[in-house]
């Protein structure tokens, strides 16, 4: 676990209540649902593929790759977030396993071998986004993908608000990551990446500003 999980956990907790009303994060609106689900389709091989949902949250994307018939795994820091993540793919039928976990490092018991790992505004929380990505891609299957939903939104200078109680050097992304720092991080790990701009307000629920792309890697 990192050096700061519970600080991090606690974060994350104590806005799982409410982190659903955020339109990019419940995916009720039903347009900003139809968004995303047309992503996830452009960017996942056939189903059923085994996905690996890494810091699932509130576990939204996880229940639409269910619904598109894939086989999900979500793995999340915050328990109050699995819970609802949990909750969320057994009310809707689905037998999908969501659990607490250090999505950097994840647990042995998620899977050893996917087809895709994913995960979305993450990078940005992680003390070694480095390393974490070199352990993901460690877990793709030959042809595998990763799929990475980041974004640049911050400029995290020193003395600004953090939302852990940690430095701001501890967390070397802290505010999110430029896709062409992500996408050269990235080209010496795989085999080959795509990067796509994110800027649909569909997906966001609102006309957003900042930097939003994904990037798609093959190992």
């Amino acid at each position: 676990m990192p050096e700061n999980s519970a600080s991090i956990a606690s974060f994350w907790d104590a806005v799982a209540a409410s982190f659903d009303e955020e339109a990019d994060h419940g995916l009720r609106d039903p347009d900003v649902r139809t968004a995303w689900a047309e992503r996830l389709r452009w960017w996942m091989p056939d189903s059923p593929a085994d996905v690996l949902d890494l810091g699932c949250g509130t576990g939204s994307l996880s229940l639409v790759l269910a619904e598109q018939g894939h086989r999900p795994v979500g793995v999340d820091l915050a328990p109050l977030m699995v819970e609802q993540a949990q909750r969320k793919l057994t009310e809707a039928g689905f037998d999908a396993v969501m659990m607490v976990g250090d999505a950097s490092d994840p647990p042995a018991r998620a899977g050893v071998s996917f087809d895709v790992i994913l995960s979305r505004h993450l990078l940005w929380t992680l003390p070694d986004p480095r390393e974490a990505l070199r352990r993901w891609i460690g877990l793709l299957r030959p042809g595998g993908r990763l799929v990475l939903v980041e974004g640049r939104w911050a400029s995290a200078e020193p003395g600004e608000d953090q939302p852990y109680e940690v430095e701001s050097e501890a967390m070397p992304w802290m505010g999110g990551v430029e896709a062409e720092r992500l996408a050269r991080v990235l080209r010496p790990l795989v085999r080959t990446l795509r990067v796509e701009p994110l800027r649909d307000a569909a997906l966001w629920g609102r006309p957003i500003q900042d930097e939003r792309y994904a990037v798609v890697a093959f190992a």
